[in-house]
């Protein structure tokens, strides 16, 4: 195994997060993927241009997964690159887990996290909280989420290289996205059971109506995958909401 050194490593990390950079319709981030992973390849090629054009011409082809589990890849290949597997044996790799890093991604980033921070930032401002203290509280809590992603893919891939698969199940990555979906339906109960509270007057019918309308929509989602997610999502909605509309009816 070639030495890939730790300022080339830091290097390809730091360079990941513009791995959208150059996305287009026919490589995809394919250009991002081959500028993040350019100061490797040069270490690794010190002395030999035309082992770097063809290395760069490469990762340059046609690539798409999930921008934050895309350092997984680029982790891994790293590693491939410096222990001179083949060129197709890379190719491979990568054409192997561009569609499981994007699927797991969108479930795992889009669906359970994101929704999952900005409705706990939701709930802290109908609670009180002021403007500064809300925004501050999402964008704190999103990006040490998926910065902790980025830095654990690219480290397993570094340390597994192309037996990366075996860590992905470890970590159960799916699981974690069914849950994380949970707690967003979780935390939308609690948004709209506060919302509820904070307009309960029959002058405000409009208002009321459209809670009622979200508060049974909120129940029918968190029966739906709740249940098949985490069942205790459904009794924490249903919960919430169901102790709004007390507190609301004895007021």
């Amino acid at each position: 195994m070639r030495s890939i050194g730790r300022t080339a490593r830091w290097s390809a990390f730091f360079r990941s997060f513009l791995v959208q950079g150059s996305w287009n319709n026919r490589t995809m981030i394919g250009g991002g993927f081959a500028f993040a992973i350019l100061p490797v390849l040069k270490r690794l090629n010190r002395g030999d241009p035309a082992g770097l054009s063809e290395a760069l011409q490469r990762h340059s082809e046609h690539f798409n997964a999930h921008p934050y589990l895309s350092n997984l890849a680029l982790g891994a290949a790293s590693r491939m690159e410096a222990d001179e597997h083949s060129e197709e044996d890379i190719r491979r790799f990568k054409a192997a887990v561009r569609s499981p890093l994007g699927g797991v991604g969108d479930a795992l980033v889009w669906v359970g996290w994101r929704p999952a921070t900005v409705l706990a930032a939701l709930l802290l401002a109908l609670a009180g909280a002021t403007p500064a203290f809300t925004v501050l509280f999402f964008l704190f809590a999103y990006n040490v989420g998926h910065l902790a992603l980025r830095l654990w893919g690219f480290g397993v891939g570094l340390e597994r290289g192309s037996r990366v698969s075996e860590s992905i199940r470890k970590a159960a990555l799916s699981k974690k996205a069914d849950r994380l979906s949970g707690l967003g339906v979780f935390l939308m109960g609690g948004v709209i059971g506060s919302a509820i509270g904070r307009s309960w007057s029959i002058d405000n019918w409009p208002i009321l109506l459209l809670a009622v309308v979200g508060g049974v929509w909120g129940l029918w989602l968190g029966s739906l995958v709740g249940q098949k997610v985490w069942r205790w999502t459904f009794l924490g909605v249903s919960g919430a909401i169901g102790l709004i509309f007390l507190v609301g009816w004895i007021g």
